[in-house]
């Protein structure tokens, strides 16, 4: 299992919901945090928390729509030296539950692929070929398991784009300890999941970061947070090495 004490990792969409667990249980662990909001007011008294727990952390603001904004925060991150470690791409929207799902508009599609397709492929491509020459490097995109409901097909649509850049990706770093891999919080009581979801935001954990934690070399793998809930992390470590990844079925 990974020791992450004294690495850094990068979460976009900190300031609360599931990027929040993720951020406070990768400091219990010991992980410096690069903390990423929409505005630096928004992770503010997360930063001191996460800070009052003994590691080091500072935000970055990025609406990750706006791709110039993507490019200027990962400008910031190099420019500041941090060796990326770990990168959680958390951040999604997802725009509006279209009951006339035929009358979807275009600007649903164009706003959630910028963001929870375009801005984590260009966080991985900026930031993976660093990892790969430095011998380390773990990745989690966070995905989705929505099905069969048209209704909200442009956030579906942009989810299965990033499953599959994922699954391509992970086929090119085997032998790096470079991993790549996908987790799916499952449908919780969030901003984005709603208060009629059947899980609290706190049962992500330890599932929706067991990928930071993983040493086996082998990435392209889909990790249901829901399944690991009530586990030490050392127990979910061990169940998620024993899952492989999901072939191609066409």
């Amino acid at each position: 299992m990974v020791n992450v004490q004294g690495r850094w990792a990068l979460i976009t969409g900190a300031s609360r919901g599931v990027g929040y667990q993720t951020a406070v249980f990768m400091a219990k662990q010991g992980c410096n945090l690069i903390l990423h909001s929409r505005s630096l007011a928004h992770t503010e008294s997360l930063q001191k928390d996460i800070q009052a727990l003994g590691v080091e952390a500072y935000s970055v603001a990025a609406e990750l729509e706006n791709l110039d904004e993507v490019t200027r925060m990962l400008d910031e991150i190099e420019t500041r030296g941090t060796p990326v470690d770990i990168v959680f791409n958390n951040a999604a929207v997802q725009i509006a539950y279209r009951t006339d799902y035929w009358k979807t508009p275009v600007e649903d599609f164009e706003a959630s692929f910028r963001i929870n397709f375009i801005a984590p492929v260009m966080i991985c491509n900026r930031l993976l070929p660093k990892m790969i020459s430095r011998g380390f490097g773990r990745v989690i995109n966070t995905t989705s398991g929505i099905r069969n409901e048209p209704e909200q097909s442009a956030y579906a649509a942009s989810k299965a784009a990033l499953d599959k850049f994922t699954k391509d990706l992970a086929s090119r770093l085997e032998g790096t300890n470079v991993m790549i891999n996908l987790a799916d919080p499952g449908w919780c009581r969030t901003d984005l999941g709603g208060p009629n979801a059947p899980n609290s935001v706190e049962s992500v954990i330890p599932g929706i970061a067991v990928g930071a934690f993983v040493d086996d070399q082998k990435s392209g793998r889909f990790f249901p947070a829901q399944a690991f809930t009530g586990m030490s992390l050392e127990e979910a470590v061990r169940k998620a090495e024993s899952l492989t990844a999901t072939p191609y079925t066409i």
